[in-house]
């Protein structure tokens, strides 16, 4: 019977200590979990068959690079925020069909992405950076040009920033209620307290004054339709939900459902 003790008190020793060595090595390399960056070298040639700009915009303790695309007679300002993955070399080819709609276009990338220096280490980080974004902005237009544009990753980070600004149209494209839900989702052992970018959109959407559009695939397999839905719950302001049927994650932009919706958002 001892024997027997001793025996399971052991196990469940080597077991509380795999799973302490677990949570820590994911609370460790969360970064490489959740960021998936793109480095281009210094001198990268950007093309994407119309003018473009490249800015540097200082934040603290590094240099965010972004791409500012020019509209003749510019109605406004898309300040698009990109997904987890890739860089400006190929998120800015999406400038291009905003510029086509007479809007200028200013597409920056995350620290470690990109051109852009140093790397991230924490959320409030994020936010801080985006902020600086959004001051730079208002230093050459007025806030009731500007149109925040969260894709995936992005969507938390425009939520925010829409909250504590005043810009005159938040689109988000395939957002999530929080990403701090989608990684238990898939990591349900591990202790919420653990996890440094929990991006809770639905705390701050409500506080978001000017209208809201999102746009969410039916067939979404990584940020799934459902938390889209539960996101647009929490919002106060006025909130179209465009649900493109049979989209996934990465190929909204096909269906006629999305390009009817973003004409009405942006009216052109």
């Amino acid at each position: 019977m001892l024997h027997f003790i001793s025996t399971s008190l052991r196990l469940l020793l080597l077991l509380a200590l795999g799973y302490g060595l677990l949570c820590g090595a994911l609370f460790l390399l969360q970064e490489r979990l959740i960021f998936f960056p793109q480095r281009d070298g210094p001198g990268t040639r950007y093309e994407f068959g119309v003018p473009v700009e490249e800015v540097f915009i200082s934040v603290d303790g590094a240099q965010l690079h972004a791409l500012h695309f020019r509209a003749p007679e510019a109605a406004g300002v898309v300040l698009y925020l990109h997904g987890n993955a890739g860089s400006l070399r190929s998120w800015g080819a999406l400038g291009p069909a905003f510029v086509r709609r007479g809007y200028d276009v200013l597409m920056v990338d995350y620290r470690g992405y990109g051109q852009s220096s140093g790397s991230i280490s924490d959320e409030a980080q994020l936010h801080r950076d985006m902020a600086a974004v959004y001051r730079w902005l208002l230093e050459r237009y007025a806030e009731e040009q500007v149109v925040v544009y969260g894709r995936s990753l992005g969507s938390g980070l425009a939520v925010r920033l829409a909250a504590e600004n005043r810009p005159r149209l938040l689109i988000l494209e395939s957002p999530y209620n929080s990403l701090e839900e989608i990684a238990l989702a898939q990591f349900p052992f591990v202790p919420p307290f653990l996890l440094k970018y929990p991006l809770r959109s639905y705390q701050w959407i409500g506080q978001v004054q000017c209208p809201i559009v999102i746009f969410h695939g039916t067939n979404d397999e990584v940020i799934p339709f459902a938390s889209g839905q539960r996101l647009a719950t929490h919002a106060t302001a006025p909130l179209t939900l465009i649900a493109i049927e049979g989209g996934d994650h990465n190929d909204l932009g096909r269906f006629p459902a999305y390009q009817q919706g973003l004409t009405e958002a942006l009216g052109r």
